[in-house]
């Protein structure tokens, strides 16, 4: 579906209006904890230049984020920076598995739909939203503006990127007709039951339950079907592998750069290297190797390319492969409680 374009924004002009803000230059203004300083300023008249934005609304919109101070201490320590013995436990629960086989039954015919649809697996798009929502049920208690605004203007270190991320936040408000005051998502703006920022929001987000709205926070439908886009966009290969267990003998492996998303070692380098694995390959394949600290010591992984397009939806390797473990279990549990 392509965005509806909605540039009046009349919707959100009854909303301010009724809220006591008025539009006009002069009028009361909740002034947040942004309006008039310099950086944001000059976002607004980029945001004019490039978009067309009238300044006068962007300036009654973002006057009124408010600094969150509890997102600047949680984004210098995001859940990925634990090792792997710790990660891997906060999403492989019994809970979580269990949770994940209501989800698909639930939801079978949708899954079905967006895997015949995008070709990925019913597991994997339940998983994604077992670890990022809990099924939808976790998606977040920040508001998406104040995190934005925050990250852009008082986070130098990823400024640039989520002044980057506002802009589309007030595009797809503009384009969906969505209030901008009104989206709560992670402590990284992430939004809805897959958790998208808003470039990814605008760019794979899809109205799969064909209503005319691409909303990610109330339709399953529309959260299960852009999950499964946004794997089929990054090239998903429908009936491939993901990742195995691999071996190592001797200290040849050491040469290898680990853990890094993008496969880069042939079969043959591997082997060299004395990494072993049990798995289809072919000649001109290319994967990655992961060494991870788990509960009972060193864990060895070859990844293939299905891996690596998990990795694009979360950079972290640690992220997809407690999305593929997670993902593995759940069809396990159902197709043992499928069994008469």
């Amino acid at each position: 579906m392509r965005l509806r374009k909605i540039y009046h924004w009349t919707g959100l002009t009854t909303l301010l209006l009724a809220s006591g803000t008025v539009l006009a230059t002069g009028g009361a203004i909740n002034r947040g904890d942004y309006l008039g300083r310099k950086d944001v300023d000059a976002f607004i008249q980029s945001m004019h230049d490039e978009h067309g934005i009238e300044a006068a609304r962007l300036r009654q919109i973002l006057g009124q984020a408010h600094r969150q101070n509890r997102v600047l201490e949680l984004v210098r320590k995001p859940a990925e920076g634990k090792p792997w013995s710790e990660y891997r436990p906060i999403f492989m629960t019994e809970k979580r598995i269990t949770a994940g086989v209501t989800f698909w039954n639930e939801h079978a015919d949708l899954l079905e739909q967006a895997s015949a649809q995008y070709g990925v697996p019913p597991e994997i798009i339940v998983a994604i939203l077992g670890v990022e929502t809990f099924y939808g049920t976790r998606m977040g208690k920040f508001p998406v503006l104040d995190t934005l605004v925050t990250l852009g203007f008082d986070y130098p270190k990823r400024a640039d990127f989520f002044r980057g991320q506002l802009s589309h936040f007030l595009l797809l408000a503009q384009e969906e007709g969505m209030n901008p005051m009104a989206p709560k998502g992670s402590y990284a703006a992430a939004m809805g039951m897959g958790q998208f920022i808003p470039s990814s929001y605008r760019d794979f987000a899809v109205d799969f339950d064909h209503n005319g709205v691409r909303d990610l926070f109330h339709s399953p439908a529309d959260g299960i079907g852009s999950v499964a886009n946004y794997f089929h966009r990054h090239e998903w290969q429908p009936g491939e592998p993901v990742i195995v267990p691999a071996k190592v003998t001797g200290n040849r492996y050491k040469q290898l750069r680990a853990n890094e998303r993008k496969p880069a070692y042939s079969f043959a380098q591997l082997h060299s290297a004395g990494v072993t694995f049990e798995g289809p390959h072919h000649d001109d394949e290319l994967f990655s190797f992961l060494e991870l600290e788990g509960k009972k010591g060193k864990e060895y992984w070859v990844g293939y390319h299905n891996f690596y397009v998990i990795t694009r939806y979360n950079h972290s390797v640690k992220y997809a492969l407690a999305v593929y473990q997670l993902s593995d279990a759940i069809k396990s549990r159902r197709n043992q409680s499928s069994k008469p």
